[in-house]
């Protein structure tokens, strides 16, 4: 009986219990995370047709980097690591989408290749790495670079004037292959020169 009587003194314990401060500041963390993702797609998508300006402001982050590099005398492997970063961005930004040597070997797999004949039907350029991607990764990468040249472990020693040397040597010969993989499947990057397709102008006239 003594026992049943202790039993009845318990009371129950309620079935809701609200969260933690523990708990809940993940969710708060969680929820910013995803507003300054959101905010940050919405201008990214308004910048998008703003192609001069988002490139103007891709140089001055440049030019402010090496400014700060010449200032702080150090940081020579990050600058080089941005370099072949921004290297290998600029040659896939520079080759076609489908490459022509490919579809030589194989003409039966359906992908759209490039005209190398006057009389061929006219197809747009279609580069591998789009102009946006060149232009947001870029831009990452000199962020990136720029936020790590506050921290001193990433400042090792090195004599930079072999890292420029060969920068430019790495340069030169990329260069070269790409202009001889223009030249030999007779194909411009860029859009100045091209014919430009416009639809038909709309005069109001309704066509009854």
């Amino acid at each position: 009986r003594d026992c049943w009587r202790l039993r009845l003194h318990f009371v129950a314990l309620p079935t809701t219990m609200e969260p933690t401060s523990s708990e809940a500041a993940p969710s708060m963390v969680s929820k910013l995370s995803r507003t300054v993702v959101q905010r940050t797609q919405q201008l990214l998508d308004k910048s998008t047709p703003y192609v001069v300006p988002r490139w103007i402001f891709l140089a001055v982050s440049l030019v402010l980097f090496f400014v700060r590099i010449y200032m702080l005398q150090g940081w020579y492997i990050v600058t080089y690591g941005l370099g072949i970063y921004l290297l290998n961005l600029l040659i896939a930004f520079l080759t076609p989408k489908f490459d022509p040597a490919v579809a030589e070997t194989d003409d039966d797999d359906g992908q759209e290749t490039l005209p190398t004949k006057n009389d061929e039907e006219f197809k747009p350029f279609m580069r591998r790495l789009p102009e946006f991607k060149f232009w947001l990764w870029a831009q990452r990468a000199i962020g990136v670079a720029f936020v790590a040249t506050f921290f001193k472990a990433f400042d090792i020693p090195v004599f930079w004037p072999i890292l420029v040397m060969y920068f430019i040597l790495l340069f030169a010969m990329s260069m070269k292959k790409q202009i001889a993989h223009m030249i030999k499947y007779k194909y411009i990057p860029l859009d100045f020169g091209k014919p430009k397709h416009k639809g038909k102008q709309d005069t109001g006239k309704v066509v009854q």
